[in-house]
């Protein structure tokens, strides 16, 4: 019956218009949220999905000053590297939640916990070595820092209460880029140990077993974002020199995206996993490509400072562009809120259809 309801659904959202569409994926997908007692979300990875745990970190990789913050509610810098909310914000929004909180925020209540939390730490990676270079969390360090939510979790609403909603919970994991940028492009260790192809294989496995991880922590339903065009943000083609994208490091991205789609088929066909692929990568790519489709009027530079090379600490106070809704890229390196959003769209009606039909 569910189902039946869903397509017919489906159907009709064809012949309506985009803003009417993305109303109807909202509001099906808090409607089978609702029907599904998934009242969860829990978030592990990079600055992609940190909402602020490093500000309590003793890192540079913050995002806790202005002009970070300011499309956020009371215009704040809650730590997270973009102008306002984060894409499993937007997923926190559609399902009538707030914005998804930081596990470290000091001003998080027992009253919060079973919306879930972010475990994520910018700089981190599926690579230990990306984390321990940027002195930030790395996954084990993350998950190691939910089973703590566990156990706040079970001490609120008992132990059957919270397995329960831990089963339910949507699980996402947002990081790949860092263990390229910050790890093997940069750092000898790596280089020594692997070519480009053998690191690839390397991230792969380590993904897989983060996955195999949650899974026996109790995640049932996955989220995975693959990793961005890197080729593309604007430090990377100020680095080359150039203003094309820079094919060879996309090219790296799409090889490792590859894999991590063959993992979470592996997830679903021998753990039973239910697993959602994000593809963040198409996405930006076809909004830098064709930036008018998606309302961008800039599409090679960032909205802080000059916009080629500014991103954390050196955007810090800068002044920004005018309106961050025509931009692709908040900063250097991290896109915008409205460029998350899309991002996200794309992403509620695979949640509603594979998670909770």
């Amino acid at each position: 019956m569910l189902l039946a309801m869903f397509m017919s659904l489906f159907a009709a959202m064809a012949l309506q218009p985009p803003s009417l569409v993305v109303a109807l994926d909202v509001h099906l997908l808090r409607q089978l949220a609702a029907k599904h007692n998934v009242t969860t979300i829990v978030v592990f990875g990079d600055s992609s999905v940190d909402p602020g745990n490093n500000n309590f970190l003793n890192t540079d990789l913050k995002g806790n000053f202005p002009p970070y913050g300011g499309n956020f509610v009371n215009h704040k810098s809650t730590g997270r590297l973009c102008d306002g909310l984060l894409a499993p914000d937007f997923i926190a929004e559609a399902m009538g939640h707030p914005p998804i909180p930081a596990f470290l925020d000091p001003t998080l209540t027992p009253a919060d916990l079973p919306r879930g939390a972010s475990f994520a730490s910018a700089g981190s990676g599926y690579d230990d070595l990306t984390a321990n270079i940027s002195n930030v969390w790395s996954f084990s360090t993350q998950a190691t820092y939910f089973l703590h939510y566990k156990i706040h979790l079970n001490k609120l609403v008992g132990p059957l209460e919270s397995a329960k909603m831990i089963n339910n919970a949507i699980f996402l994991m947002s990081m790949g880029s860092n263990d390229f940028l910050q790890n093997y492009l940069v750092d000898f260790t790596r280089q020594k140990q692997f070519t480009v192809e053998q690191y690839i294989d390397f991230l792969s496995s380590r993904m897989l077993d983060d996955a195999k991880m949650l899974h026996r922590l109790g995640a049932r339903r996955l989220v995975v974002v693959g990793v961005p065009p890197m080729g593309c943000m604007p430090l990377i083609k100020y680095l080359k020199g150039q203003k094309t994208c820079v094919d060879q490091l996309n090219q790296i991205a799409f090889s490792f995206n590859s894999k991590i789609i063959k993992n979470l088929e592996l997830l679903q066909s021998k753990f039973g996993l239910k697993t959602i692929y994000v593809d963040a990568y198409s996405t930006i790519q076809e909004a830098i490509k064709t930036p008018r489709k998606f309302g961008f009027l800039e599409a090679s530079k960032g909205c802080c400072g000059t916009g080629t090379y500014e991103y954390g600490e050196t955007c810090k106070d800068m002044n920004v562009c005018k309106d961050p809704t025509k931009y692709i890229f908040w900063d250097a390196v991290h896109p915008t809120q409205r460029m998350y959003q899309i991002i996200v769209k794309k992403a509620i009606a695979s949640i509603s259809e594979e998670f909770l039909v």
